[in-house]
């Protein structure tokens, strides 16, 4: 995916899979789970269908992944209560395994097909296979639950739960399908369609006279980057007469273009897919100064009727406004918007750049997952504009505590996660937690109302726990469990034996 296409308008309102009243299974933590799975599904799909590059594609497709694995051993546990060893359980988790094996199959295939593709196959096998899935089998399953819990043996309850999930439910599956279709492969479609305009656009700037007019500064090249027309801001923006711009090439009067690194990033992507564009960066020495330069390349190739490479169009814009922008939306797109912390993917590159340096420090590293206490409560009694305060004034509180090496972010509602590295010792996070705790302990004011939480959190060291990240996570996870379980209002270390 090039970097020409973020000029494409975002497309920021589409949801691919929306989530309907039908889709509850009435167990409560599985339909947030579910929720959160539609959600994660539609947030590929956006970034997609606005060409994101391939690493946050990649980064939301993992996070996809390892929140479908915590959600699928949420729900095995909650059937395993009800459905110990009967077949009924052990067909559930069979889907399961199938659905992870699959889904990395389509991402991780070789073949001729392109990326776009490949993410196109992986929405399309995710709409389908989420709808039967929550719609048919999960529903199956939790009406089959309900039954149990008023009174009915096992046997009855499946019975009940065959007859009751049958009829509209297809007609159901079959609307969300078709809605995927309608909606998704239009507004894919509509979008290659706009690259395609852009594209036929660049050629007919060769033969226009309309770039006259632009603040923009434009030249045309041969195909060995030798200056053959170009505008008067241009003109201007070198400060040379078109007399001696004519025949230059081009990197003698963009310095940019003389970094070999960036020149063949450049080169290698025209040569791709016929352009190119993004920051560029150079200085110019007038008399005692050193300027700094910033501008917003889009570079273009124009072939003819074989196809064969003859021009290529360059466009220079003065955007050091419209860059400031770009950072602060790609600031938005790895931070939380209500409190300011990393969200979780850019936790997971700081866990990954954290575990590096574990390894190269031999420091240990303690990964904290951490939920408050008493949180809904507050949302109940104060509203859910105090909550937000409240999550706010903690995040501050958690920033006051933080080291140079360490990170909290916020995954979403009142869970946190913590990384402490660079640690002396394997207990040293023990401290740090007693002033988290001791911090988060003390109430809050919000509009005059005092607001007393606390939380609970786990904690694994590694590399004592030498796991994936994906599984650090997990088990940090596992370990804030087992510490709200046994009291709230402390952290508990993760160990094999809690699994």
């Amino acid at each position: 995916m090039n970097n020409e296409n973020r000029a494409i308008p975002l497309v920021s309102n589409i949801d691919i899979f929306p989530w309907n009243h039908n889709f509850d299974t009435g167990i409560e933590i599985i339909d947030e789970q579910h929720k959160k799975l539609l959600e994660l599904v539609n947030l590929l799909a956006k970034h997609f269908v606005n060409q994101s590059d391939p690493l946050t594609l990649n980064a939301i497709f993992d996070e996809l992944t390892a929140y479908t694995i915590y959600h699928f051993q949420t729900e095995e546990a909650i059937w395993h209560e009800y459905f110990a060893e009967d077949e009924l359980e052990l067909s559930h988790k069979s889907t399961h395994q199938n659905f992870i094996a699959e889904l990395e199959r389509l991402k991780n295939q070789e073949c001729d097909e392109n990326a776009e593709q490949i993410i196109e196959n992986v929405l399309s096998f995710l709409t389908q296979w989420l709808a039967f899935h929550i719609l048919d089998t999960d529903k199956r399953m939790a009406k089959a639950i309900q039954a149990i819990q008023n009174g009915a043996t096992l046997e009855e309850a499946k019975r009940a739960s065959e007859n009751e999930i049958t009829g509209a439910m297809k007609v159901l599956i079959a609307t969300v399908l078709s809605m995927y279709d309608s909606i998704c492969n239009r507004t894919v479609q509509l979008m290659r369609e706009i690259l395609e305009r852009q594209k036929i656009e660049a050629k007919q700037r060769l033969s226009s006279n309309v770039f006259e007019n632009t603040l923009d500064a434009i030249c045309i090249t041969d195909k060995n980057f030798n200056i053959v027309e170009m505008n008067p801001s241009f003109c201007r923006a070198t400060e040379y007469p078109t007399e001696e711009i004519i025949g230059r090439y081009l990197p003698d009067l963009k310095p940019a273009f003389l970094n070999e690194v960036l020149f063949e990033k450049i080169t290698a992507e025209l040569e791709r897919c016929g352009h190119w564009s993004g920051e560029i960066c150079y200085h110019t020495q007038n008399g005692e100064q050193n300027k700094r330069h910033e501008e917003w390349l889009t570079l273009s190739a124009v072939k003819n009727e074989q196809g064969v490479v003859t021009n290529y169009v360059a466009v220079f814009s003065n955007v050091a406004n419209l860059l400031e922008l770009k950072n602060e939306l790609e600031h938005h797109a790895y931070h939380d918007s209500l409190t300011g912390l990393p969200n979780r993917i850019l936790l997971y590159d700081r866990l990954k750049q954290a575990i590096l340096r574990a390894d190269r420090t031999h420091k240990p590293l303690a990964v904290c997952y951490l939920d408050l206490d008493g949180f809904k409560q507050v949302n109940d009694t104060l509203g859910h504009g105090a909550g937000d305060e409240l999550l706010k004034e903690v995040a501050h509180r958690f920033s006051k505590l933080l080291r140079a090496n360490d990170t909290v972010a916020r995954l979403g509602g009142d869970e946190f996660v913590i990384l402490f590295g660079d640690l002396a010792d394997a207990d040293d996070y023990r401290l740090l937690l007693d002033r988290v705790l001791e911090h988060i302990n003390e109430p809050i004011f919000i509009d005059g109302d005092e607001a007393n939480v606390s939380a609970s959190i786990g904690v694994t060291l590694y590399p004592l726990d030498k796991s994936s990240f994906e599984e650090l996570l997990e088990h940090a996870d596992l370990a804030m469990y087992h510490a709200k379980q046994s009291g709230k209002s402390q952290y508990q270390r993760y160990t094999k034996s809690l699994l």
